[in-house]
């Protein structure tokens, strides 16, 4: 075996990158859940000693912590003083929930989906899905602070303003169930951002659905969003001007059927709101930092889950956008285009 030591150096450099990557991750989240950020935030530049007070946590600990964040570029060092702070961009992407940049649910995310490994391959080794409520808490959690600053940056400001004549209807009153809600965040948005409108967000997870009654009611918008367990191929009513998809369908065993049920299931004129996760048609296209989280993530989460449900179809989180059109066209749509797109998100609208 003839080894090029240019090209092994080169993927082992990859190696260590990926491995500090990983085991960084699970640091994001306990930065994340302990409120470190957050509190260096507050405090300002702060020796390890410094924090650890304010924390009421062990020293020895939070000096670590620090020291693997600035390594990472996640915080800010300075060898002058022995203190440690969060830059402006630092603090607006791991301490401000309200951000647009918020990471940390991210990687609560992808370390839960990592905790769910052995069952996993367990899974695969028997031929069969993983279901979607089989996971930890962490991933249900993770995926709602994943999604939700891209949802409260956009939803409301972007995509449904990029829709023909949706907004209009919206704001005189319209029918709208956001299909495959999670914890409820697009709903909620949908919500408060329409008033007049009767908005109803159906997923077939019973958890999720009493999360996201809580999550209305705390938000004081109990009276206008609404939550039912059903799933995507049997929600209930009809006439509706708007059904949302976000970030689910692919995750579905049978996307054509709960298309089908999409299409039934509008009012005359209504539209289909689909948001799936930003991919090219061909895999070569999504050999990108974007796309190799996106294969990560469906390797874990979206392609088990699929597999899990009658059909099967797994399309992945990276299908792209032939692939849904192709989708939408065998569940009786005649129009989809493309209406809105983020670097991590495009937003179709589709029509019988």
């Amino acid at each position: 075996m003839a080894i090029d030591e240019a090209r092994l150096d080169g993927l082992l450099h990859r190696v260590v990158l990926d491995l500090g990557a990983t085991v960084h991750a699970a640091n994001v989240v306990i930065g994340d859940k302990l409120g470190l950020y957050k509190e260096l935030a507050e405090l300002g530049p702060a020796t390890p000693g410094e924090l650890a007070a304010r924390m009421g946590a062990p020293e020895r600990f939070v000096a670590e912590w620090l020291a693997g964040q600035a390594a990472g570029g996640y915080v800010t060092y300075e060898p002058a003083t022995g203190r440690y702070r969060l830059s402006e961009e630092q603090a607006f992407a791991l301490a401000d929930e309200s951000s647009p940049a918020f990471v940390p649910g991210a990687f609560q995310l992808a370390a839960a989906s990592i905790r769910d490994e052995p069952a996993v391959t367990a899974a695969v080794r028997a031929g069969t899905g993983m279901a979607w409520q089989h996971h930890n808490d962490d991933v249900f959690q993770g995926c709602e602070r994943f999604f939700r600053p891209a949802y409260a940056a956009n939803l409301v400001d972007q995509w449904i303003p990029a829709l023909d004549g949706v907004e209009e209807r919206l704001l005189a009153g319209a029918r709208v169930a956001d299909v495959g809600c999670g914890h409820g965040v697009s709903t909620i948005l949908l919500a408060r951002a329409y008033p007049a409108s009767s908005v109803v967000g159906f997923d077939a997870h019973g958890a999720s659905v009493d999360w996201a009654r809580k999550a209305a009611s705390d938000a004081g918008v109990a009276d206008l969003a609404r939550f039912e367990v059903a799933a995507a191929a049997d929600f209930p009513g009809s006439g509706y001007d708007l059904v949302c998809m976000f970030d689910c369908l692919h995750d579905m065993g049978d996307p054509v059927g709960a298309a089908e049920h999409v299409r039934a299931s509008l009012a005359p004129g209504g539209t289909w709101l689909l948001v799936e996760p930003a991919a090219g048609d061909c895999v070569e296209d999504n050999f990108n930092p974007v796309g190799r989280a996106y294969y990560g993530f469906s390797t874990l989460l979206c392609v088990p889950s699929s597999l899990s449900q009658q059909v099967g179809l797994a399309l992945g989180a990276q299908a792209g956008e032939a692939r849904l059109r192709e989708v939408a066209a065998q569940a009786g749509f005649t129009s989809f285009h493309r209406a809105a797109q983020t670097p991590f998100n495009h937003v179709y609208e589709a029509r019988p």
